[in-house]
């Protein structure tokens, strides 16, 4: 499933007011996995931005100047195509859902349904109820790297609510996909020769070289002649045997 992170930085907290986006940063996700695909646009608002907001993320007047509108075919046509149809991720969806809208609005291009959007300040109420939801907060209680934030940044916050994401989602653990998306499609019922099926039904790959064995010589001989006293017929030798593999 392909699904798209995204924050924006902006002229202040209303865009019916005025306030226009100053960057918009985007992470792609395939089954919850960051495929390194990213967007990330700096965009002059062609207005002001406040003294107070530029503390926020850092974003001058000047260094804007030069920034393309977000009209501009390297911004809105670009954007669209990378987001495409799927889902849309965001902390706090519907601010960035509004900002959005009104850029899109402004050319006259169809907007983006809140159905579309998952909000994941709503996720993590609800699984962590009367506990801080920031985003900050969230980083800090899963243990999520914070020390590259110094201020708000579109493209470094959408990395961050990614690795957030996968954890409200259910953990590294959730699934460890190590085939690639398309070979599966292709292959979905190879579950042999270097193919294992998974609980969830996709195949993944086993490692082309075993690893070493972490016990050594003397614990392997040790082990070997403790099994021999546990009589002939062991039923894991049954078992084996069944499969196919030799018995030490």
């Amino acid at each position: 499933m392909r699904e798209i992170v995204f924050d924006t930085e902006t002229t202040g907290t209303d865009p019916e007011r005025g306030d226009r986006i100053v960057e918009i940063g985007c992470v792609e996700l395939i089954d919850l996995v960051p495929t390194g695909a990213t967007f990330h646009r700096y965009i002059n608002p062609e207005r002001d931005v406040p003294a107070e907001v530029v503390r926020v993320h850092g974003l001058t007047n000047e260094f804007l100047a030069d920034k393309p509108v977000f009209g501009a075919s390297e911004v809105v046509e670009e954007l669209l195509a990378f987001i495409g149809d799927a889902p849309l991720v965001a902390h706090n969806a519907e601010f960035d859902r509004r900002f959005l809208n009104a850029e899109l609005g402004r050319l006259g291009l169809p907007l983006i349904p809140k159905e579309r959007c998952v909000d994941t300040l709503v996720i993590a109420r609800k699984k962590y109820p009367g506990a801080p939801a920031s985003l900050d907060a969230l980083c800090r209680r899963l243990n999520i790297d914070l020390t590259a934030r110094d201020k708000h940044g579109a493209l470094l916050d959408s990395q961050l609510l990614a690795a957030v994401y996968l954890e409200l989602k259910g953990g590294r653990e959730r699934r460890l996909d190590f085939l690639d998306p398309v070979e599966a499609a292709q292959a979905p019922n190879q579950t042999t020769q270097g193919i294992l099926e998974t609980k969830a039904g996709k195949p993944r790959r086993e490692r082309h070289q075993a690893l070493e064995p972490l016990s050594t010589s003397e614990e392997i001989e040790a082990h070997r002649a403790f099994i021999a006293t546990l009589g002939k017929e062991p039923a894991w030798h049954k078992f084996l045997a069944e499969k196919g593999q030799a018995i030490a």
